[in-house]
């Protein structure tokens, strides 16, 4: 496997990090922090350059806070000047990794996304019976951060690099606990090594690509699986036959163990394709798509916000627009035409008197 060395001088030049703030600074530049940052930007891409290159760098404290989308999680919220360093890395070392990963990993990656993952998923729908969905138990707060970086090691040598994403990763702030044993683990074996990774970095959802890149390569090369889609640490592998999909299941919770991961318990299960696959929000079926009860309440719940947000003059008429827009694109890959008509009637867009225009 061929190995990647002298990128950090491209991490760092002044190019990339300008470009990586201009990233990181889209559709934030209403929020104090971006703001501040780049009202003094060349000053304080300057400052951070130094920090890289002297080996100064120390990322910032995380700001945590609770989400229940529909099950709650746990979102940790980097300062911004470390967002744009995350940019900045994920522009350079992506790529190097994005060869490796397999066609059907759909999560984060330039030219994928949710719809052509859905998409994907109809095709094999029409194509078998049956479907294995999959899950991994707490993905991001079980990643072992040993195993991570030895799985970054395997690509990158560039030894400055790795010790910013060293650096990176051991910054990671305490996640839910995870306590699961292993084979061969002792009794203090799960409180020794040191897991989980934020859910909010950009550079989590490339990190859980990498975690989760063996997995990919085992089914569709080692069991030879064509009809499999990963997004995020969810999966789907379909077939026309119930019993090779358990055994699949079997075997890819016996694979994960040397990752440290588990399979879910009760979400990994196999089911007919003709009662619907129920996949990143939607339910799919062979010639349709319904959007899944959870997924509608979420868009309502947006709706509300923007309405205030908008009304109390935090957010432009360009900011509702976008999120608005973003929302029905996605809302416009299935059967929902009714329902986006009566949400969109019922939000009231009014700004308040006292609400700077």
């Amino acid at each position: 496997m061929k190995r990647y060395g002298e990128l950090f001088d491209t991490i760092v030049s002044f190019e990339n990090l300008l470009a990586a703030e201009a990233a990181a600074y889209k559709g934030k530049r209403l929020r104090p922090d971006p703001a501040a940052f780049h009202f003094n930007l060349e000053r304080n891409l300057f400052s951070l350059q130094r920090d890289l290159v002297s080996g100064d760098y120390h990322p910032g404290d995380y700001r945590s806070f609770r989400v229940y989308d529909p099950k709650p999680r746990l979102i940790s919220a980097a300062p911004y000047r470390d967002r744009v360093v995350h940019h900045a890395v994920c522009r350079v070392i992506e790529p190097v990794f994005d060869r490796r990963f397999i066609f059907d990993s759909y999560a984060n990656r330039l030219g994928k996304g949710t719809h052509r993952a859905l998409n994907r998923c109809t095709r094999f729908c029409q194509r078998a019976r049956f479907v294995l969905k999959g899950d991994v138990v707490k993905f991001f707060p079980s990643m072992d951060q040993e195993l991570l970086f030895g799985l970054l090691q395997r690509k990158i040598k560039c030894q400055r690099t790795l010790g910013l994403l060293r650096t990176i990763i051991a910054s990671s702030n305490p996640q839910e606990p995870v306590e699961t044993y292993f084979p061969k683990d002792d009794l203090f074996t799960p409180f020794e090594r040191t897991r989980g990774i934020p859910i909010g970095n950009l550079t989590s959802q490339f990190f859980g690509n990498v975690m989760l890149d063996p997995l990919d390569h085992f089914a569709k090369e080692t069991k030879g699986w064509r009809m499999y889609v990963r997004y995020a640490d969810d999966f789907l592998a379909f077939a026309d036959s119930k019993d090779r999909l358990h055994a699949l299941l079997d075997e890819m919770r016996e694979f994960l163990v040397s990752y440290r991961l588990s399979l879910h318990p009760r979400k990994c299960v196999v089911l007919p394709v003709a009662a619907g696959v129920p996949f990143l929000g939607w339910t799919v079926f062979r010639d349709h798509r319904r959007l899944r009860r959870a997924t509608g309440l979420r868009f309502q719940r947006r709706l509300r916000e923007l309405t205030e947000d908008y009304r109390e003059g935090s957010v432009t008429q360009e900011g509702v627009r976008a999120s608005a827009m973003s929302w029905i694109g996605h809302l416009d890959h299935g059967d929902t035409w009714r329902l986006r008509t009566k949400l969109l009637h019922a939000a009231p867009f009014v700004r308040h008197p006292t609400s700077p225009p």
